[in-house]
């Protein structure tokens, strides 16, 4: 049984998260307690009640405290099934999480599998559907498993709503690692701006605000597609392509903020990721962290990346892998380029 204390370090959802992934690609128990200890609202909110339930529902799991506001709970997990599943998250928690929490054990079920996902699809505090799209979801691919996912509808706070398909291929043998030092030569940047059930203008002055701090015009600033009765809802996107790896950075409208000030934020968020050296941004880097750990753990071979920030977040991820997977990771933080490096034990 493995037993964690969900208030360590960053004291998040993560925690939970990546714990319930790995007891369920290893076979072995786990234990929590203290889940969320440190948040205003502490333990299981829905968002994070609907992961713990998706757990379950692929690998037959034994549950005890998976209610509403739990902070503790003890899952012992079955074999991973391979499959079709639907999960739903009443409300706007995001039901990407549900999807990064049994991802893992998916790539490695032996079979494709399609989940169906409804919920929110662009929230502040979580990977938006583009980030996954388009940053994550081909670093799986380099991995040999395959992660092909079609937005069917936006849900955004606090109406939720929104439609996610993931189809997941393993990989035909184990996961093959990589290193991932460089992003290599630039390929392409560009804006977009989601903002359905809002005035027109209100996309049109982010959009040009940002492009003109970023020197960005024409083709690079886009009006992103919306549906009938998705919003009210505002994502302001900007995606850097590179030789070997595209970011998603991305900033979320507030009536307390202009439209001006929406678009300053990401700015910020572009000039210090571009001030840098290194492939992945730090949200970006949390996600790879767990990616690279399950590739040396099968390959036995050491996997590196380069990142603009080692956040706490990363760190407490790195911590509680190292609790499930024989893997060790040795951070080396540099103003211009932190390393990551994950190696078998």
């Amino acid at each position: 049984m493995v037993e964690l204390d969900g208030s360590q370090g960053e004291g998040g959802g993560q925690i939970l998260r990546t714990s319930l992934a790995l007891s369920m690609v290893t076979g072995q128990p786990m234990a929590i307690e203290k889940i969320r200890a440190g948040r205003a609202k502490p333990g299981l909110m829905r968002q994070h009640l609907a992961c713990v339930n998706a757990a379950a529902a692929i690998s037959g799991a034994e549950v005890d405290g998976a209610e509403l506001g739990s902070q503790s709970l003890r899952f012992v997990p079955g074999p991973v099934r391979a499959g079709e599943y639907r999960f739903a998250i009443s409300g706007a928690g995001s039901c990407i999480l549900v999807l990064q929490t049994v991802l893992p054990p998916l790539l490695l079920a032996g079979a494709q599998s399609r989940v169906h996902l409804s919920g929110g699809t662009h929230n502040p505090m979580a990977p938006p559907f583009h980030f996954l799209e388009r940053a994550f979801a081909p670093l799986v691919r380099r991995l040999g498993a395959d992660l092909q996912l079609t937005l069917r509808r936006c849900g955004f706070y606090p109406a939720g709503g929104g439609e996610v398909e993931a189809v997941i291929e393993p990989a035909a043998g184990a996961l093959q690692g990589f290193d991932l030092m460089t992003r290599g030569a630039h390929q392409s940047n560009y804006a977009e701006c989601l903002a359905p059930g809002l005035p027109r203008h209100v996309p049109t002055r982010e959009l040009d605000t940002l492009g003109g701090a970023m020197g960005w015009s024409g083709e690079q600033l886009r009006f992103g597609s919306v549906r009938q009765n998705e919003g009210p809802g505002n994502a302001l996107l900007a995606t850097l392509a590179y030789e070997h790896v595209t970011e998603v950075f991305t900033v979320f409208g507030e009536k307390s903020l202009s439209a001006e000030q929406v678009a300053h934020g990401l700015v910020k968020e572009l000039r210090a990721f571009q001030k840098s050296e290194s492939a992945v941004g730090p949200h970006l880097a949390d996600q790879l962290a767990l990616l690279l750990a399950l590739a040396a753990w099968q390959g036995k071979k050491e996997c590196a990346f380069t990142c603009s920030e080692v956040t706490e977040h990363t760190r407490t991820n790195c911590a509680v892998i190292e609790r499930f997977l024989p893997v060790c990771f040795a951070i080396v933080e540099s103003r211009q380029a932190s390393t990551v490096r994950v190696s078998p034990i």
